[in-house]
């Protein structure tokens, strides 16, 4: 038989560290601006020039060019992640929830 022993104060420091990382996820999306330049996107997915490029140029990302320089919606910039990320799609219906 197999027997699990789980420290409380342990169990609660890594839930803790889990529900501060969400807060701090949530609360960047809250902070950012409405459309971010080149380099804000870049840092905000830690990319270098060369990857931002090749996003910008993809026909499915969100761009808006109207502004002069290229911009990135923020919004759907967080929305084409969602849609992207196979492993949402594979493992969970969160794109197929309702809201």
């Amino acid at each position: 038989m197999l027997k699990v022993e789980i420290d409380l104060d342990q169990l609660q420091e890594v839930i803790n560290n889990a529900v501060d990382k969400a807060i701090k996820r949530h609360a960047l999306k809250d902070s950012l601006p409405a459309l971010l330049t080149r380099k804000q996107f870049m840092q905000l997915l830690d990319i270098g020039d060369t990857k931002a490029s090749e996003l910008l140029n993809r026909k499915d990302f969100p761009v808006f060019r109207e502004a002069g320089h290229p911009k990135v919606p923020t919004k759907q910039l967080f929305e084409w992640i969602d849609q992207n990320t196979n492993w949402v799609q594979k493992n969970t219906s969160y794109l197929n929830r309702v809201i």
